[in-house]
Formats: structure tokens, C-alpha cells, sequence
């Protein structure tokens, strides 16, 4: 496992040939931005590359493969993009690919489990680094691109309200706004919701609950609930973001009953409140701002072991 220099990662794009990209599991927009981007460069530099999503793909995202389709080839190099470890691949991707050639990614908790690792945690979202890439191969952003990298950098700055928000990620942008549907992406992102979204967010209202002295706020969501509503990814999308935008709420966490066995834990913190650090003591890792992990367990074990840790932390 090596450190190496974003020239380096270009090379490597350069040599190699039959690229498959990983994306993380619950894909994001900017796991999947990442993925779509930088498929779209490599087969501009005339090579061939598919974008491996496993699992549920958001259905508000299909805007981003409109224009993808599948090559045949057997994959030769692997790439990873906006995955911080192995275990926030799929099970059967991990299966699949028990060597990674090349890691892209801004999370300062990198794992470093693949061959060659670029990270730049100064990056609010992993499209900044593939926007660079792009360039760095002397390519031309087009419109499948440019949907791709504003849909990452918009997503994962909360529309560009989070704290991980960054001058160069106004001026990236800025950059790919002329080529892209830049307010439909808004829209379909930030501003719709559909029926079932919002009584899963009424619902879960009602399950917050506050902790350290009201620093801290908790919600949940059970499987009884998705299925009560008929809920899935779609419908999760954005709850994360609730516990935290309560007034003197300095670290908000969110519960996600998976049918593993286990909760899918999403932190969000203000302040500088470290949201990496605390998702660590439960192998997680994440952003300061914007972290995750996941725990086995019941919800009254799993919730229990969060307030402990909270308000220790706290």
C-alpha cells in the first residue's frame, strides 16, 4: 500500500486498461458522480470502463447513467472512488474484487487498503478529485461530466451549506455549471420529496430524542417503519441532516435499522465537534463534520452504547 501524487494517479489511468470503478454501498451522489465522471474520461482516452454499483441505486440519481452503458471486457485494474475502507464496499464486491489497484478518495480516514491511495482530505466531496483527474489528462469537461462532478460537490456540501464547503469547491462549480442542468439537479437534490419521504421525516420526528444536556439528538429508523410506509433508499436520503439543525444540537446522530442485524449509523456534527472521531470508537470514520459506522445489535443495545458514548464525548 503507497501513497502517491495525483500525476501518479494520472499515469496509472494512463497505462492501465478494462477499468472497473467501485462505488461505496447505499451509493451516494458523490460516490456515484466520482464513478460516472471519471468512467467517461477513460473512455475518452479510448479505453474501456464500467461503473460497478451494487445494491439499491437511487432512483433520483438516473440522471448520472442517462448515456452509460455497459462494455464487455474482463475488468484488468480496479479503481475505487470516494470509499474510505473495504467495509464500506458491498459483501459480494468484496468478494469480487479481493485486490484494488488504485484508491481515489478525500477522507482523511482512509483505511489505505488498496495497491496505490490518493487522498486529499482538504476536498469537500471526491468529485473535486476527478474533476482535477479530468483536467490533469488534458480532457475536455462535457455535459455527462459536468452533471456528474456538480452533483457530487452540491450533495455532499448539503447544497454548499456545510461546514466541508470550500473556496475551490464554489470554483469547481462554477466551472461545470455552463455544460450541465445545474438547477434541475438542485431540484431533483434539494428541493423534492416525494409523499412517502415525508412521513418517513414525520415519523421520525417523533422518535428524537435528546441527550448531554440537549448537545446531542438521536433519531431512528426501524425496518417495521420502511416497511410500514413502503420506504427504501430514496425515502433515507437527507434524514441524517435532521438531529443536527435543532438549535444548540452539536452532534446528531441517526439510526438506520438494516436487515443484517444491524444499524447503519449516520453522524453529523456543528461546531468543532469531531464526527470522524467519534464514529471511530465503533470502526467508522468519515469527515469531521460528516461521519458513519455500524453497530449489530437491537435498538435499545445500539442506542444504548451511542448515548453512553455521547455523552462521554460530549
Amino acid at each position: 500500500m503507497r501513497r502517491i501524487t495525483l500525476g501518479e494517479v494520472c499515469t496509472l489511468l494512463k497505462e492501465n486498461n478494462n477499468f472497473h470503478i467501485l462505488t461505496h454501498n447505499y451509493p451516494d451522489g458523490d460516490t456515484l458522480g466520482s464513478g460516472f465522471a471519471l468512467c467517461c474520461a477513460l473512455r475518452k482516452l479510448k479505453k474501456k470502463a464500467n461503473v460497478i454499483v451494487d445494491g439499491n441505486y437511487p432512483s433520483k440519481f438516473t440522471y448520472l447513467n442517462e448515456n452509460y452503458k455497459d462494455q464487455n471486457f474482463v475488468p484488468q485494474y480496479i479503481v475505487s472512488v470516494d470509499v474510505a475502507s473495504r467495509a464500506l464496499l458491498t459483501k459480494n464486491v468484496q468478494q469480487e474484487y479481493e485486490k484494488i489497484n488504485l484508491s481515489i478518495d478525500h477522507h482523511a480516514t482512509n483505511t489505505m487498503f488498496a495497491e496505490n491511495v490518493y487522498v486529499d482530505g482538504q476536498c469537500a466531496a471526491c468529485c473535486e478529485i476527478i474533476y482535477q483527474i479530468i483536467l490533469d489528462l488534458g480532457l475536455e469537461i462535457d455535459e455527462d461530466m459536468a452533471a456528474s462532478i456538480y452533483t457530487g460537490v452540491s450533495t455532499d456540501t448539503g447544497c454548499f451549506c456545510y461546514s466541508n464547503t470550500t473556496e475551490n469547491t464554489h470554483i469547481i462549480a462554477a466551472k461545470v455549471m455552463p455544460y450541465c442542468d445545474w438547477k434541475n439537479i438542485n431540484q431533483i437534490n434539494f428541493a423534492i420529496k416525494s409523499r412517502a419521504k415525508l412521513k418517513m421525516e414525520r415519523m421520525v420526528y417523533d422518535t428524537m430524542e435528546f441527550y448531554a444536556g440537549g448537545k446531542c439528538a438521536i433519531i431512528y429508523t426501524t425496518l417495521a417503519m420502511q416497511k410500514a410506509l413502503g420506504a427504501g433508499d430514496d425515502e433515507m436520503e437527507g434524514l441524517a441532516s435532521i438531529p443536527r439543525e435543532i438549535e444548540g444540537v452539536l452532534m446528531g446522530i441517526t439510526m438506520r435499522q438494516k436487515d443484517d442485524g444491524t444499524f447503519k449509523i449516520s453522524v453529523r456534527t456543528n461546531g468543532d465537534i469531531d464526527a470522524a472521531e467519534f464514529a471511530a470508537k465503533f470502526g467508522g470514520g468519515g469527515h469531521k463534520g460528516a461521519a458513519g459506522c455500524s453497530i449489530k445489535g437491537d435498538l435499545s443495545t445500539v442506542k444504548y452504547k451511542l448515548i453512553k458514548a455521547a455523552e462521554e464525548f460530549l
